[in-house]
């Protein structure tokens, strides 16, 4: 039997961090402790509880079956904890300091971020946004670390502790330039579906965090035995526009891209000849921010301006 009346409950947190990170080192960062600390507390907690709770696998930590069976119940029973003794805290905007950090594409960095930062200016002058590049780090880790307070990023796996809310479905649409030969040539218009086989003959950019040079276009593509060229691949979307207007290339943006984007000069925009599937964006945090109130404060915002510039389903905070 445990003895409940000599565990520190300081010990659960360290319990949690390693089941959510099954590192010790990065168990040690998400907590802002040393790794010797960690160490130590899952060496009084192996003595608590009787078990050895972590086993070393390779370069991680990976839970025991007892581990594995109560780490739910203790990771709901700490945020339960926390939102009871979080119950009385208060934020007032007009005089809070503190710093949001967010990673996302530079869609989101050039089409949302300027006029949602403008907007919380006004209300909260003391708020700083830092935001992050969707190509910085992987996003469990940046969210254990505590390097990001969110994520605005396609569907993903994500462990049970990561929350999210819905920011829009995104389905995309084709632009290409106004004096592009072959689309000219075979008199199609902007708003037109755009034929299959101009889509697969002419000649694509595409948007690659990674350098990955096939997309959910190629997915769907495969699917019809097609396949296309994709002659370009660059990091940001705003690059995949400037690389479309200057030459014969196309390419498949976001349709919340096209609503926003000043365009570097008019582009045709075709509805796409196969059916993408449209991924639904998704803002992520770490769940113990779900109750927080500057956290909740902040998420509310952001997703009114989402809202308000894009439509769409409005998520709960």
């Amino acid at each position: 039997m445990v003895n409940f009346r000599t565990l520190d409950l300081n010990l659960l947190r360290v319990f949690v961090a390693l089941d959510e990170t099954q590192n010790v080192t990065r168990a040690a960062q998400q907590l802002g402790l040393s790794q010797p600390a960690v160490s130590a507390a899952l060496a009084r907690l192996r003595d608590h509880l009787d078990d050895p709770l972590f086993v070393r696998v390779g370069n991680g930590m990976a839970p025991t079956p007892r581990a594995a069976a109560a780490a739910p119940a203790i990771a709901d029973a700490l945020v339960r904890l926390e939102t009871a003794l979080a119950a009385t805290e208060t934020f007032v905007p007009e005089t809070a300091e503190a710093t949001f950090s967010l990673r996302g594409a530079d869609f989101f960095s050039m089409r949302l971020i300027p006029s949602f930062a403008a907007a919380l200016a006004q209300e909260a002058p003391g708020i700083t946004i830092r935001f992050l590049d969707s190509g910085r780090g992987d996003l469990i880790d940046l969210l254990q670390t505590g390097e990001i307070d969110m994520a605005l990023e396609q569907p993903t796996e994500v462990p049970p502790w990561v929350a999210s809310a819905l920011l829009f479905p995104s389905p995309f649409k084709i632009v290409a330039a106004p004096d592009n030969p072959a689309i000219r040539e075979a008199g199609v218009r902007s708003g037109d579906v755009l034929p299959l086989k101009i889509f697969c003959g002419l000649p694509h950019a595409l948007r690659s965090i990674d350098g990955t040079t096939t997309g959910m276009t190629d997915a769907a593509l495969a699917r019809q035995g097609l396949r296309r060229r994709v002659a370009l691949v660059v990091p940001h979307f705003d690059a995949v526009v400037q690389a479309v207007a200057r030459s014969n290339m196309i390419a498949s943006v976001p349709v919340q891209m096209i609503a926003e984007a000043a365009w570097p000069r008019e582009l045709m925009v075709f509805e796409p000849p196969i059916d993408i599937p449209a991924p639904r964006m998704q803002l992520y945090w770490h769940s113990r921010f779900n109750r927080a109130a500057a956290h909740v404060w902040f998420r509310t915002r952001l997703l009114a301006e989402v809202h308000r510039l894009w439509g769409g389903e409005e998520a709960p905070a």
